[in-house]
């Protein structure tokens, strides 16, 4: 029983014994040295060749980078291109007021269309009414006439058949028909009638009087 003890007891203080401290091989640039990117190392990524990336270094380390600030300047064409691009989407204060002075404009313009319009209409919106009633009018009074004379057409026709004719029967429906077409025909005739008797009496109304003959000689 003693023994397995001695064993785990020897266990427990070798674990708690520390051991040897690690030592780890420094670092081969330190966290505070400044990279400057190897443009003959194949490794060395492009973005950190382009001017871009040698701004950044120029404003983090300044002069201590070795960047030129004569090569950070744009070219020529590069001003031109980023002239014409703050033109376009940042619009000087003149142009900006400008286009807020048209746009009101505009608005207001609209604004006073639509407000023209709608005083013509309501101008307009007594007469509407009137003439919506009007036919509205004529249309009852047309279904009236229109039944009016079905009702007559169908009494004609049971005068003509009797009363033991059933009113849905084809023959029935084929003289009310005939009776229909037969009156539409005498008002077509007797409105005719009426339209050359008026103009008769119009040129009889225009026409001059005859000059008798000893009216003739005195004059």
């Amino acid at each position: 029983m003693a023994a397995p003890m001695e064993r785990a007891c020897s266990w427990l203080l070798r674990a708690a014994t520390p051991a040897r401290g690690y030592r780890a091989r420094p670092l081969k640039h330190s966290l505070g040295a400044m990279y400057q990117p190897d443009p003959d190392d194949p490794n060395t990524p492009k973005w950190q060749l382009e001017p871009a990336y040698k701004a950044k270094m120029f404003g983090r380390y300044g002069s201590a980078s070795g960047v030129d600030p004569a090569q950070l300047w744009p070219s020529p064409e590069q001003l031109r291109e980023m002239e014409a691009e703050e033109r376009e989407w940042y619009p000087g204060l003149r142009e900006m007021e400008a286009a807020l002075d048209e746009k009101e404009r505009e608005e207001k313009r609209q604004r006073m269309q639509r407000e023209k319009l709608i005083k013509a209409k309501m101008a307009k919106m007594p007469q509407l009414i009137a003439e919506w009633q009007q036919q509205k009018a004529a249309r009852k009074q047309q279904v009236q006439e229109e039944k009016a004379q079905r009702a007559r057409l169908v009494a004609k026709a049971h005068e003509h058949f009797g009363n033991k004719v059933n009113p849905s029967s084809p023959q029935f429906q084929e003289l009310v028909q005939e009776l229909g077409r037969k009156e539409r025909k005498e008002r077509k005739l007797l409105k005719k009638q009426q339209k050359e008797a008026a103009e008769q009496a119009a040129a009889k109304t225009i026409a001059p009087a005859p000059v008798s003959a000893g009216e003739d000689l005195a004059a």
